[in-house]
């Protein structure tokens, strides 16, 4: 197992995962922009590191948990970024973002004699902390098999989509394209539903117990039939950026989903509900309908 892993970014899924790893007895240095968020990993034992290149070391291992691809390019490769001090190490890159963004980080790791494994996840938080996450996979072979120990112990599944960097990055958009075009048709169903005297808890209990029955699912539908729109494991603006990202991809315009759910993020954000969790979409559905 690695002796020299550093996490990057302890945000509600990264607080998680980094703890799994520390569980698991694996020596790890954190690094946050916010340092409070790390105070109860460096109370079990994590080491905190003050930049992202003061955190790795030269052929170790950078496991990477960031909002969106401007902070992981800033991590990777900005003024105080570990890139260069990895060198010939592993970056593991879990954040959802582009492809493109993990092929040049890829290529520019692979210049130093390193390498890169976009292995984004599929979970809310508490599957994180559990070690539940399912997580597609690609870079070089001897790159995967490398991670592939630390991601067993942060999943239940890796799945290895090749060695192009970016395949793994479109699994993930395409996954929760969707997610969020399953919570808009869940949305839709239990307007119907109610309007012809059924208990919204009831239908969608049976449809998640049954031929819907994936977990991610369960969570969204439950969430939806009960109209529970509060701040989750999924915030809207992390939504509208992911489809943002799935939009810019080849085979994805003229999706009429697609466009219907993007409209819909597009105006829930504009009230400034971007930190309610993505089933506000279901709520957008209710206030049309009156």
């Amino acid at each position: 197992m690695e002796q020299s892993v550093a996490f990057l970014g302890l945000g509600s899924m990264g607080q998680g995962m980094a703890r799994r790893l520390l569980k698991a007895g694996i020596p790890l240095t954190v690094w946050n922009r916010s340092q409070a968020k790390a105070l109860p990993l460096l109370a079990e034992g994590a080491r905190w590191a003050d930049s992202p290149a003061q955190a790795v070391s030269a052929g170790g291992v950078a496991i990477t948990m960031l909002s969106d691809d401007a902070a992981l390019i800033e991590v990777a490769q900005g003024p105080q970024g570990f890139s260069p001090r990895l060198a010939q190490g592993l970056h593991i890159s879990m954040s959802t973002v582009g492809p493109g963004t993990n092929r040049k980080l890829a290529e520019a790791q692979a210049s130093l004699g390193g390498a890169l494994v976009a292995a984004p996840v599929f979970g809310r938080p508490d599957a994180a902390a559990a070690g539940l996450l399912n997580i597609p996979a690609s870079g070089p072979a001897a790159a995967l098999e490398r991670a592939r120990p630390l991601l067993s112990l942060l999943g239940q599944r890796m799945e290895s989509f090749g060695e192009e960097p970016g395949a793994a990055s479109m699994v993930k958009l395409c996954g929760n394209y969707l997610l969020l075009a399953a919570t808009q048709a869940m949305g839709e169903s239990m307007l119907a539903a109610e309007a012809n005297g059924l208990d919204r808890a009831q239908v969608m209990d049976f449809f998640t117990s049954t031929f819907l029955a994936a977990p991610s699912l369960k969570v969204y539908g439950a969430r939806v039939a009960r109209r529970d729109f509060a701040p989750g494991g999924f915030k809207l603006s992390l939504a509208a950026k992911d489809l943002r990202l799935f939009s810019q991809q080849r085979g994805s315009d003229s999706l009429p989903v697609n466009a219907l759910v993007n409209a819909g993020l597009a105006e829930l954000l504009a009230r400034g509900l971007g930190e309610q969790d993505a089933t506000a979409l279901a709520r957008l559905l209710d206030e049309k309908k009156g």
